[in-house]
């Protein structure tokens, strides 16, 4: 039974998500053949994970680059169109042959069954995160084999939403906590300043990024009162301009001021394996974002949360901004500012709340969910 786990982004932020299971995978099963396939941008991030894992390595196939003319194209777009991961799919179709099925935590690799002809491949979707926005619940989240959940909110969304296909389903948990714990907890600055995490995501529909990041990071700057690290979304800054679907929007990118880089109670992080890896949603006091699905991973254990609403959605019952229930949601600068004039606290309301969403997202017991997920994949692969 041949299962690949394929890596095939710029950035390396999936890789948690579906490595762990293939870890798992190949100590349950001695009759699975395991290969990771990965491009350039995910190789640094697979081999990180690795090399912190005892015993011998699967076997990693680092993929076909993209042709020239795709890496030319993502340049003109600024990286808007994604040439290069289509490109990778394309000029990789051998592998992708061989194999009984294939694990992914992003939906572009099901252009190897609905355009590049590979009928027979299962694939098997291990999503990435457990936030809420509307995209992971679209129609390519219902067209994958089997679809591993991390609770009873994605099972319910995706049901809502005449998704789910019968006995191609499974709820595992989460497989990124798996990952071996920091303690203590993580000390970033020399002080005992309250630290706040600015966490914006890059979509120009929901971010607050494009109108009031640079503002926000000025702020902080000049702040006696709060550390703050700064680890937006790591595709923020992956592209010169990004845009959103649903709704439609662009945004163009500009890098935080070289300025806020020296100061002793700021870190800016646009993009290291610490920005991915829970290391600044376990060290923060206080969350401060729009549309990440970190927030998640930061209430595992209850904060304050504050979000930033600047386009004025309409989030009150909507599933789509459930998360913003965590903590007050302010929508001006003005209103920002009147946030942080004291420092945010966490009300007994907003911890019942906290802990009431992370239990619906999160199906957690004391079998890793990295097991569960590989014990669900060989049930499948057993049935199919």
């Amino acid at each position: 039974m041949r299962i690949g786990f394929l890596f095939n982004h710029s950035a390396g932020h999936q890789v948690a998500h579906s490595l762990p299971v293939a870890l798992a995978l190949r100590r349950l099963s001695n009759r699975a053949d395991i290969r990771i396939l990965v491009s350039q941008g995910s190789e640094a991030e697979v081999t990180r994970m690795l090399d912190r894992e005892a015993g011998p390595r699967p076997d990693i196939v680092r993929l076909a680059p993209p042709a020239p003319l795709a890496r030319a194209a993502k340049r003109a777009t600024g990286g808007a169109v994604p040439a290069d991961t289509l490109s990778v799919l394309r000029r990789n179709l051998d592998h992708f042959r061989d194999l009984d099925a294939l694990v992914v935590p992003e939906k572009t690799s099901l252009l190897l069954k609905t355009h590049f002809g590979l009928d027979n491949l299962k694939l098997i979707h291990t999503r990435h995160g457990a936030g809420d926005r509307a995209i992971g619940f679209d129609k390519a989240s219902g067209k994958f084999d089997l679809v591993l959940m991390s609770g009873a909110k994605i099972r319910d969304r995706l049901s809502d939403a005449g998704l789910l296909r019968q006995d191609g389903h499974a709820i595992v948990g989460y497989p990124k906590f798996d990952l071996p714990p920091r303690s203590p907890r993580p000390r970033l600055f020399p002080n005992d300043r309250p630290t706040v995490l600015y966490n914006p995501h890059p979509s120009p529909a929901l971010s607050s990024w494009y109108s009031m990041g640079p503002q926000i990071l000025d702020w902080f700057a000049k702040s006696d009162e709060y550390n703050l690290i700064f680890a937006p979304h790591v595709m923020l800054f992956q592209k010169k301009l990004t845009a959103s679907l649903s709704p439609f929007a662009l945004g163009w990118n500009r890098l935080p001021d070289v300025r806020h880089y020296d100061l002793d109670h700021m870190l800016i992080d646009t993009g290291s394996a610490a920005s991915v890896d829970m290391t600044y949603t376990d060290a923060a006091d206080i969350y401060l974002g729009d549309a990440s699905s970190q927030i998640y991973e930061f209430i595992r254990r209850p904060r304050p949360c504050v979000f930033l609403n600047p386009r004025g959605h309409a989030w009150r019952g909507d599933a789509d901004f459930a998360h913003w229930q965590a903590g007050p949601v302010v929508e001006t600068f003005d209103d920002f500012e009147a946030a942080f004039e004291e420092v945010p606290m966490l009300d007994p309301a907003d911890r019942q709340r906290q802990r009431d969403l992370f239990a619906y997202s999160f199906d957690l017991d004391a079998r890793p969910s990295s097991e569960r997920a590989a014990a669900a994949i060989l049930d499948y692969m057993g049935r199919a």
